[in-house]
């Protein structure tokens, strides 16, 4: 749980690390949290955020940067190893297209002819109960 002075009220990813708003959480470091994205590009796409509240990249204090881009590789292996994504997409919005305003860096599974193109990103959705299978295929593959 997030009880640190930094975390912001009313921002739903710092709602997220404090538990008091509901996440399909893959992993949970003493800085970085990732959870499943309720709107990916594709299934198993994970958003890492810093627990404390920092709106974007040049906001991040320079001894975040390691553990969130640490957790972004972690990730990254597990999305091919336990997903058998062939690669990953890796991308992260300062306030222009930021839909919540908490630094996040979102790291999408890819395979080739996924029809994924430039900057436009479809997005999916989960049915009834398939992103917390997609969640627990992740943590296995982080572990």
């Amino acid at each position: 749980m997030n009880t640190s002075p930094a975390a912001k009220a009313g921002c739903l990813f710092c709602g997220i690390v404090a538990g008091t708003v509901e996440g399909h959480l893959v992993m949970e470091t003493e800085d970085v949290v990732g959870f499943l994205d309720v709107r990916p590009v594709f299934k198993g796409h994970v958003l890492l955020v810093p627990r404390d509240h920092v709106a974007t990249l040049p906001d991040l204090p320079e001894p975040s940067i390691v553990p969130l881009f640490s957790a972004a590789q972690r990730v990254a292996r597990a999305l091919t190893s336990g997903l058998g994504a062939q690669g990953t997409f890796v991308a992260m919005n300062n306030v222009v297209s930021q839909s919540v305003p908490h630094l996040h860096v979102h790291v999408v599974p890819r395979t080739k002819g996924d029809g994924l193109r430039g900057f436009f990103w479809p997005r999916t959705t989960y049915a009834d109960g398939e992103a917390e299978t997609f969640a627990a295929t992740i943590r296995e593959a982080l572990a």
